[in-house]
């Protein structure tokens, strides 16, 4: 098996390619993502792709927001009630067998419908024939919407039909006709244990751990074959499988020869003097690296060049939703949010009646709870109730702890007030809540209790006065009490403190700075305790060591103002919350 570098490809002739190969093998390929919007060039590649499959099989769509008993079967409610008896709903995915399924929107379902999806893609009957179906799943989300990714695993090419214009469309070059013999010669075709170890190797560089898409690359490579009246699976069928499958899974890129050449392998064991002249012509191990950079340089070729870019981006959004908290994020629901399941449930507690799925549970004992066989009433009893469950994103609330002490006044208050001015318009632009706790003289003191207010909550800052000692632990006292009675309503809150650290009042209201130090440090450790996201900002001339200290002890992400502006505040209060802005 040897090749040559693979000439350069446009676009449409990978998406071509893959349709091609698709129509060859569709169940052995799984299916195809492709990222489009509605367009031309989608609706182009689609009609396309019909022609090249079998005239007789079932091509079925997905509807938007499709219930997990249409999809998967169930009872008909309808034909229930009008027979009188069972009458059951084979589902979506059963009438799709051996067709192929069409998913528009397959970023905005759910992972429980994913999960149904994914069981079907793997679906055989019990006689070992095959009952499986191919999926063509339109990615049609902004930024980081993306499928499931259990979903995208299971499907072999990924395709990118954005942005093509029309002048580069064309047609086919292979037949229906053509690949109709080509699906018909497809077990005969010889894979190679070369072709195998080929792949997995160039797998492993590009960074791709599963096994998935190496087996759908050699599936893909058969198909290749079996389109191009070849009996051999050959290196440029390997080379235009790892380049469709691969390209677009790659998680690394692959190390240029420069570096591979940075570390020289050991030298090799001298040989005996009696030892015959080494051969000129090149060993199997050299052929089969040979081909390896080839087909990597292929893959490497096909890499979108926002991919890496994309995928770090990425983690480090999951990296921060783990590690930030809870803001912002989904919540159990009884009457409003996304609808994520039905289960057995009683009205009279608040939850949301099913009226469907109660229908759908009564149906089947009507006929042993009629008295008269000749009513059509509805019988339903307690046991049938089916309630609806919910999710939603929790409302999020900013609580801003100012200190406005003697201190804080003659350093910079005027800008504190500034800063939290545009946080506070930020936080009414995602429709957050906002309170105002200042601490000056003796105590802490509730500004501005939680509203949406925005022009109420700048009128308080406005006349916000400043002088006195600094009551440090009794403004995070305050703080934390309110953000709890925050989160047992279901809120998501942020706490933001603006101080400089410099505790002189104790929490019992006398002055002192060693107590005040040591309660403020207690109260900064409950905050931490509490789990409470929180940001500290130095509202010093320079970074001071009490407020870093403080910082540390409540678990705060510190920030010192003479480094960062008020814009710069804003957007380290939304990553907090989990509502940066795009």
């Amino acid at each position: 098996m040897s090749a040559e570098a693979p000439p350069q490809t446009t676009p449409w002739e990978d998406a071509l390619l893959a349709a091609t190969l698709f129509a060859v093998d569709p169940h052995g390929l799984g299916g195809i993502l492709v990222r489009a919007r509605p367009g031309p060039a989608r609706d182009e590649w689609l009609t396309i792709l019909r022609e090249m499959l079998p005239a007789d099989m079932p091509v079925r769509r997905v509807p938007l927001n499709v219930s997990p008993a249409r999809l998967v079967g169930g009872l008909d409610l309808a034909a229930t009630l009008r027979e009188g008896r069972p009458v059951q709903d084979a589902g979506i995915l059963h009438e799709s067998a051996g067709g192929v399924l069409i998913l528009p929107m397959a970023e905005r379902i759910s992972a429980g419908t994913a999960a149904l999806i994914c069981q079907g893609l793997e679906r055989h009957a019990s006689d070992g024939k095959a009952q499986k179906f191919a999926l063509i799943a339109f990615d049609e989300g902004i930024d980081d919407e993306m499928p499931p990714p259990t979903l995208v695993d299971r499907m072999a090419f990924i395709l990118d039909l954005d942005g093509i214009p029309v002048a580069d469309f064309f047609a086919p070059t292979a037949l229906p006709a053509e690949i109709a013999a080509a699906r018909q010669t497809l077990d005969q075709i010889v894979v190679t244990e070369e072709a195998r170890q080929l792949l997995a190797e160039v797998s492993l560089a590009v960074g791709i751990r599963s096994m998935r898409p190496v087996l759908m690359a050699l599936r893909a490579a058969t198909a290749h074959a079996a389109i191009s009246e070849r009996t051999e699976v050959t290196a440029e069928d390997v080379i235009d499988a790892a380049r469709l499958i691969m390209g677009p899974r790659a998680t690394v890129l692959p190390q240029s020869p420069a570096e591979q050449e940075a570390t020289p392998p050991p030298p090799p064991p001298p040989e005996p003097e009696d030892a015959e002249a080494p051969s000129s012509d090149p060993t199997p191990e050299e052929v089969l690296q040979a081909l390896q950079d080839v087909v990597l340089a292929a893959v490497q070729a096909s890499i979108p060049s926002d991919l890496l870019a994309r995928l770090r981006d990425r983690g480090q959004t999951r990296s921060r939703e783990q590690s930030l908290g809870r803001a912002g994020t989904l919540r159990a629901s009884k009457l409003r949010g996304r609808p994520v399941g039905v289960r057995p449930g009683d009205p009279s507690r608040g939850e949301r009646l099913n009226i469907v799925e109660t229908l759908r549970a009564a149906a089947p004992w009507q006929r042993l709870r009629r008295a008269d066989p000749k009513t059509s009433n509805v019988l339903v009893r307690k046991e049938d109730f089916r309630t609806t469950r919910y999710k939603n994103r929790s409302e999020s609330i900013t609580v801003f702890v100012v200190d406005a002490s003697g201190s804080a006044a003659m350093n910079r208050l005027a800008e504190v007030k500034g800063a939290v001015e545009l946080m506070l318009a930020e936080s009414y632009a995602r429709r957050d809540q906002v309170a105002l706790i200042t601490f000056r003289n003796l105590a802490a003191e509730m500004a501005l209790p939680p509203t949406r207010s925005l022009v109420r909550a700048k009128r308080c800052l406005a006349g916000l006065p400043g002088g006195g000692g600094t009551p440090l632990a009794a403004g995070l006292n305050m703080a934390r009490e309110l953000t709890e009675n925050c989160q047992r309503k279901g809120q998501s809150p942020v706490i933001v403190v603006l101080t400089d650290g410099r505790a002189n009042v104790s929490r019992a209201g006398v002055g002192g700075r060693k107590q005040a130090e040591e309660d403020a440090v207690a109260a900064a450790r409950a905050l931490r305790g509490a789990r409470l996201q929180t940001v500290l900002v130095d509202t010093s001339p320079r970074p001071q060591a009490d407020a870093q200290t403080l910082a540390r002890e409540m678990d705060a992400l510190y920030l010192p103002l003479p480094h960062v502006n008020a814009e710069a505040l804003s957007d380290a209060v939304a990553a907090v919350s989990g509502n940066r802005r795009g």
